[in-house]
């Protein structure tokens, strides 16, 4: 770093350390606040030269102290002739005692356009997945959206995940390159169709990550593994950014049809944005106490996706899902190998459907929460595919998919060598499958019937109704068999299935195998006859 670069470090550090201390940091509409500005303006900062061509550089020192909001915006002046922004940062990581939480500092991009929460200047997102990233007009660096790097106030939002007590000292680098600019590639998306098998069980995993946020396989890599694991669809689920949406060339086809999405990442809980219009940025930088999550729930359905919270009990820090149900149009019941929040997750649907069927209006259930599970795979050894859904739908396309999911015509299985069967019939013949409504006199006879090839010789179904499970028996030892149990609407006005493996701990519910939607038994007015 020049002389001249430290200079203007120290001034910068100093300036932003004194509006601290005078409380003069200025509120912005996205829950943070924002230092002093990055200047590059001026006579003695003509553009250096190096290897990377005429440049120049700034520094900028500070701390953020425990308690700071969750958004710190560092506005950089950005003149004309730049051909691109590159940033680079480091913060320190202390040691704190057990309990108490670290220093983690997430990082973005916003461009002259602004901050404002769901408007156009969002640039990328990589939280804390790297410590440096570009942009230019034709590239830029995975979780970044490339484009021209035209002048104005640009800003580096910094987004402190977790501060030690003693604070978190932070450095930030800008250098901006000058040059040509070339043009912006046109972005090119998946198509909405696959060739699919007409109307069929289509197997799928909406919870994906690859480089463009925190995961470590590329999307080839992905789609490789989502052939491997027999899904014929996957969906694109990368954290607060879409730069992913362009990334898929080469690599849909008859076999593999491939949704656009995002996993808006909050820090009051994660929520799936499933099967949006490519390019279609969701904003995350709220918390459930803003009241504006109904907001982007709607954005989320016009551009024509779903509103899936995911893993809402999970463990990690800002994960747990406080924003509630109203807005959802399925949730996530389980998320990788299954474990103990799983658990809750299901327990907590089952008892939203157990409410929906007790609705005071009657006739039937009210409205009900499809229940979805999804990979969340990372990087080796996460499995892709592990569990996925299992959607019945007209065709392989987007729409139809995703109608599937939202009626709740979909079981959930933990691999592609496990496949169900199940349904309600009465004695009049009349039938309802996963997700659909049988409706018979209240008295009369309903045998549903569930039908399991390729589980593991441990496994043990167990039938739940709005009662509680009524039924529990082993499968045979080949994996394979059918079970049939009789009811009436008036005794179970829903029965799901469930398929698990023996017990790891005596005593506790064992992993699942499958899991399926509920059929629903509405009771008609009058008995049987």
């Amino acid at each position: 770093m020049s002389a001249e670069s430290e200079t203007v470090t120290a001034m910068n550090t100093a300036m932003n350390t004194g509006m601290k201390r005078r409380g003069l940091l200025a509120a912005t509409a996205a829950t943070g606040l924002t230092l002093a500005t990055v200047s590059f303006a001026g006579a003695e900062d003509r553009p250096g030269s190096g290897p990377d061509g005429p440049h120049r550089t700034r520094t900028v020192r500070g701390t953020l102290p425990a308690g700071a909001p969750d958004y710190v915006y560092l506005p950089v002046e950005v003149p004309d002739g730049v051909a691109e922004f590159a940033v680079s940062y480091t913060y320190d990581k202390p040691p704190v005692p057990p309990g108490v939480q670290g220093n983690a500092l997430d990082i973005g991009l916003f461009d002259e356009r602004g901050t404002e929460l769901g408007g156009r200047g969002f640039r990328g997102w990589s939280g804390g997945a790297r410590t440096s990233f570009s942009v230019r007009s034709d590239s830029a660096t995975p979780g970044y959206l490339p484009g021209p790097v035209r002048p104005g106030v640009w800003h580096i939002a910094l987004a402190p995940y977790t501060v030690a007590p003693e604070g978190l000292p932070y450095e930030v680098t800008v250098t901006l390159r000058f040059g040509p600019t070339a043009p912006a590639p046109a972005p090119v998306y998946p198509p909405e169709r696959a060739k699919g098998r007409g109307r069929a069980w289509y197997r799928g995993d909406c919870h994906l990550h690859s480089t463009h946020s925190d995961g470590r396989r590329t999307p080839a890599e992905i789609a490789a593994a989502a052939r491997a694991a027999g899904l014929d669809f996957i969906n694109c689920s990368e954290h607060n950014t879409t730069s992913a949406h362009t990334a898929w060339e080469g690599l849909w086809g008859d076999d593999l049809l491939i949704l656009t999405g995002e996993e808006i990442t909050t820090r009051n809980g994660h929520v799936l944005a499933v099967g949006t219009d490519p390019g279609v940025f969701v904003d995350w930088r709220y918390r459930a106490r803003d009241h504006r999550f109904g907001r982007y729930a709607r954005q989320v359905r016009r551009a024509g996706g779903l509103v899936v919270p995911a893993h809402p009990h999970a463990t990690c820090i800002g994960c747990n899902w406080k924003f509630g149900l109203a807005d959802a149009d399925a949730v996530e019941v389980w998320n990788g190998p299954w474990t103990p929040d799983d658990e809750i997750a299901l327990a907590e649907w089952d008892n939203a459907l157990v409410a929906a069927v007790r609705n005071p209006g009657g006739g039937g259930p009210g409205r009900w929460l499809p229940a979805v599970g999804n990979s969340d795979a990372h990087r080796e050894p996460d499995r892709v595919g592990h569990p996925q859904t299992v959607v019945l739908a007209d065709a392989l396309s987007r729409q139809d998919v995703l109608a599937g999911i939202r009626a709740g015509r979909s079981y959930l299985a933990e691999s592609a060598a496990l496949s169900l069967s199940f349904g309600a019939t009465d004695g009049r013949g009349r039938h309802a499958g996963i997700g659909g409504r049988l409706r018979a006199a209240a008295d009369a006879p309903v045998t549903v019937r569930l039908e399991v090839t390729g589980a593991s010789a441990d496994c043990t179904v167990r039938l739940v109704t709005d009662q509680g499970p009524l039924l529990t028996t082993p499968l045979p030892a080949s994996g394979a068999g059918v079970v049939e149990w009789r009811t009436t609407p008036a005794h179970a006005a829903y029965v799901r299935a469930e398929v698990r493996h023996a017990p790891a701990v005596p005593g506790l519910p064992g992993a699942f195998a499958a899991l399926t939607n509920p059929v629903f038994l509405d009771a008609e007015a009058g008995t049987e006859g």
